[in-house]
């Protein structure tokens, strides 16, 4: 059974199941997420139900516990004979204890940001679950100083980023763009509330570009469980003002573009896994930054900048994520080439961290030690 509660835990989940099948073809994966783990043949309780900071979090209370009890009511249904969480960690947690209770082993699969804020949810999930499988280097000693078995996996990203095709003007091509045209990529998040609070600085900002960017074409993939219709006309504006929309082909669009603005999140690590310049933007409720400044410990919001210790991509956060701003970045990007290499070379140093590792595959065989087998 795997469970996922958001678009790039979903995406982890697709990827694993996709593995076990391939290893084990009789295997049964049930489970929560989306359109990609149900393609790769997960038998779905319930979709993801993503919420993200206080307010945010209210309107999904009802669904979340709908979800909650499909899931809980499977261990005694479907008796899964290893349970893969992943990430999501308010959620899983809950239901970690109650797979506790029914004697389920749990392999927790993408840690929760315990480095960022909360850090005494470490012994809390060294209690609750078998085995850790990070994503991160430096998570790895934070669990193995509670005792728990923790391995750093790598990260599920490249093992998706394999599977493209690297030739930037065949992409463009076969996404309906230019193949012969600069490509700026828009990638606004997944979560409801960012697509509020990012769509109409997006569509500002293509209007602003298209006068400073003549040049260039603009893209903007939605993630596969996007409800599209809730956001028509903010999408039917950008359309309007000549970007490209697309839904489920994020990484595509990345791999063919040549800059990007991306919402802080799993994307800005493909981008630089990819070696693309871009400008991270975000936005929350007011209240649930305010929040955050108080209780999270990192300094940076992006991975490529935890991981460096320094902003080596820039980051306009609230207020700070503006039309002007973000020009001034892509401006900055385009024209200042000792820039840019300042900026590779620290996006290679990033890439040697993770490009030997596997991340699927060894998850895989971990949940097949972990597994109590039906006779």
């Amino acid at each position: 059974m795997i469970v996922a509660g958001e678009t790039s835990g979903e995406l982890y989940g697709a990827l694993l199941a996709e593995v076990l099948k391939k290893k084990v073809p009789h295997l049964r994966v049930i489970g929560i997420g989306g359109e990609r783990m149900q393609a790769v043949g997960v038998e779905l309780l319930s979709g993801i139900a993503s919420a993200f900071g206080l307010t945010e979090a209210l309107s999904s209370i009802k669904a979340l516990k709908d979800t909650f009890k499909k899931a809980s009511d499977a261990f005694r249904t479907f008796r899964p004979s290893v349970l893969v969480l992943i990430d999501y960690p308010d959620f899983n947690l809950r239901l970690a204890a109650e797979a506790r209770k029914q004697n389920i082993p749990v392999l927790y699969y993408v840690s929760p940001q315990v480095w960022a804020w909360r850090q005494g949810r470490v012994k809390k999930i060294a209690k609750l679950v078998d085995r850790m499988a990070v994503i991160l280097p430096f998570e790895e000693q934070i669990y193995r100083d509670t005792g728990l078995a923790a391995e750093f996996v790598g990260h599920p990203i490249l093992d998706e980023m394999r599977q493209i095709q690297p030739d930037k003007k065949a992409l463009k091509a076969e996404l309906g763009l230019d193949p012969d045209m600069q490509l700026i990529s828009l990638l606004p998040g997944s979560r409801p509330h960012e697509l509020e609070r990012l769509l109409p600085l997006l569509l500002e900002t293509v209007k602003q570009a298209k006068l400073d960017f003549p040049e260039s074409q603009y893209c903007l993939p939605f993630a596969p469980n996007t409800d599209l219709i809730q956001h028509k006309a903010l999408i039917d504006a950008l359309q309007h003002e000549g970007v490209t929309i697309n839904k489920g082909k994020s990484l595509k669009t990345l791999s063919a573009s040549d800059y990007a603005v991306i919402a802080s999140g799993t994307a800005t690590l493909q981008a630089v896994l990819l070696g693309l310049p871009l400008v991270v933007i975000y936005k929350v409720f007011p209240f649930t930054f305010w929040l955050g400044r108080r209780i999270v410990k990192v300094k940076y919001a992006s991975l490529v900048n935890i991981l460096s210790d320094r902003e080596v991509v820039r980051e306009l956060l609230q207020k700070d994520a503006t039309v002007e701003n973000i020009i001034l970045e892509l401006k900055r990007m385009m024209t200042d080439p000792a820039y840019r290499s300042q900026m590779q070379k620290a996006y290679d140093e990033v890439r040697k961290v993770f490009s030997d590792k596997h991340a699927s595959d060894r998850v895989s065989d971990m949940v097949m030690e972990m597994a109590v087998w039906k006779k």
